[in-house]
């Protein structure tokens, strides 16, 4: 996989947040308390999440060092912080003093990790949630071009709480305009995306008109009630979370994870590589890795995945806009779980996914 990512820059923060339902990672791993999980860094937000369920040990890998430094330094802020001083340090809520809570926190970062943010001081500043590449594209959106679109009043009533029949006609009758339309479809083209939000290199395995594809998945969650209180769906539309928070951050799991923060590990490189240094492992978080690869190199990739599992290990991936089942392709080594996987994508607040999959080694 490395060869096919080459060209890609792993030397700046690329997501500052998971854009993933950690909801249902946490349902489909079955994360129990002592397991050992092997997750994709990115922002840190998912194998966080897995610490609440009091497990041995999270293992966070990715191949972006800039990733790991910043999943480092909330590790170190949790650490340190109460939930309330943490959603501020972060930027989920104002704060004047973030450099400051930097200074005091400093101290439990590696050298190489201190010598990144003391160069990066004004993403701290203007907090964390937003210092990624994926989080400038979606508040380019926000604040460039939605509100040539629409105004901020109708942005609010659309997320405002009303029934589901009252969702749907607002959505209908006000929100899918021309222009919502045409406009949609140019910034979330694949050139556009590639180019301001994720990486060409990352959309090479992508066949599918992807301007229309995820206009066909906004469409359908927007007209749902789901859209009322989905932070995904907030920040992309006003790039910030306003009073909705990601799971990992809430008084309810912030506790149990800030307790555990102490099993949270980062590796560097290939994910399906740590497990030469930490063994096998119990449950998997593959984010939506499988995207960029091509089927040679999905198919080998599974194969040590299925060698680093434990029986009965569960692995949980998103498919974007390329179909991977592993349990497709290597049906010897992993069984599939489709009406799990189904019932989890139907609630996918990552509304922008194709779907959601489950699969296990066998016992």
């Amino acid at each position: 996989m490395k060869k096919q990512l080459d060209t890609v820059r792993h030397d700046y923060i690329r997501y500052a947040n998971v854009w993933e339902d950690a909801q249902l990672l946490v349902q489909g791993l079955q994360a129990k308390p002592g397991a050992k999980h092997l997750s994709i860094a990115s922002g840190g937000d998912n194998a966080l999440m897995l610490l609440a369920a009091d497990p041995e040990m999270v293992v966070a890998a990715d191949l972006n060092q800039a990733q790991l430094f910043l999943c480092e330094l909330k590790r170190a802020a949790i650490r340190h912080l109460e939930c309330i001083e943490y959603q501020e340090f972060i930027g989920l809520l104002p704060s004047e003093s973030r450099l400051h809570v930097y200074t005091h926190i400093r101290a439990d970062l590696r050298g190489e990790t201190k010598a990144f943010w003391d160069d990066q001081q004004q993403l701290i500043e203007d907090g964390l949630v937003h210092a990624g590449k994926f989080e400038r594209y979606f508040r380019m959106f926000a604040h460039r071009i939605l509100p040539l679109i629409h105004s901020q009043r109708s942005v609010k009533a659309l997320v405002a709480p009303k029934s589901a029949e009252e969702q749907a006609r607002f959505y209908d009758q006000h929100w899918n305009t021309w222009r919502w339309r045409f406009l949609f479809n140019v910034f979330f083209s694949k050139t556009v995306m590639g180019w301001l939000g994720r990486d060409p290199a990352f959309l090479k395995q992508v066949e599918v008109h992807v301007g229309e594809f995820i206009f066909q998945k906004a469409a359908h969650h927007l007209k749902s009630v789901d859209a009322q209180d989905n932070f995904i769906l907030r920040y992309n539309l006003t790039g910030s979370f306003g009073n909705l928070v990601p799971d990992y951050a809430m008084p309810e799991n912030y506790n149990r994870i800030r307790a555990n923060i102490g099993r949270l590990f980062f590796y560097e490189g290939l994910a399906e590589t740590a497990i030469h240094k930490y063994g096998k492992f119990d449950g998997f978080n593959l984010s939506d890795i499988f995207e960029y690869m091509d089927v040679p190199t999905f198919r080998q990739v599974g194969a040590v995945l299925a060698e680093g599992a434990n029986p009965g290990a569960r692995v949980c991936y998103w498919n974007l806009m390329v179909h991977r089942n592993l349990a497709e392709d290597l049906p010897d080594l992993f069984q599939d779980l489709p009406d799990l996987s189904a019932r989890l994508t139907a609630k996918d607040r990552g509304f922008f996914y194709h779907r959601f999959i489950v699969n296990q080694i066998p016992v």
